[in-house]
């Protein structure tokens, strides 16, 4: 396993864990026409752990890899409502700025996992 692997198999289940542990701030960045901010939590949050265990697997770490991925494009627009959400506070939403480039290397990972041999 690529060291890259692992530390995004490791970052999605500690992320995904977390949605169900404290889950208010992830509430909070759901945007609100996508309805009950707790179902998008907890969804998202199942689907973070399933990632990251078919990444720890072998035999299922193409598909993880894939996955992975389409979960970090699919997150992006809550990363986004985010910083809208904070516009008028300018901590706020410089953090919520800072974090939107970080998806790039959270995709790249997710594929390189994907074409690991």
């Amino acid at each position: 396993m690529k060291i890259q692997t692992g530390i995004m198999s490791g970052l999605l289940g500690a992320a995904g864990i977390t949605h169900f542990i404290r889950p208010k701030p992830f509430d909070s960045i759901v945007p609100p026409r996508l309805g009950n901010p707790r179902f998008w939590t907890y969804a998202s949050g199942v689907a973070e752990v399933g990632c990251s265990a078919l990444l720890a697997v072998p035999a299922t770490r193409r598909l993880g890899g894939m996955a992975s991925a389409a979960l970090m494009v699919g997150v992006f627009p809550a990363n986004i409502y985010t910083v809208v959400k904070h516009w008028d506070e300018p901590r706020a939403r410089a953090i919520a700025i800072a974090r939107l480039p970080l998806q790039i290397p959270l995709v790249w990972m997710s594929v390189s996992a994907a074409t690991e041999d």
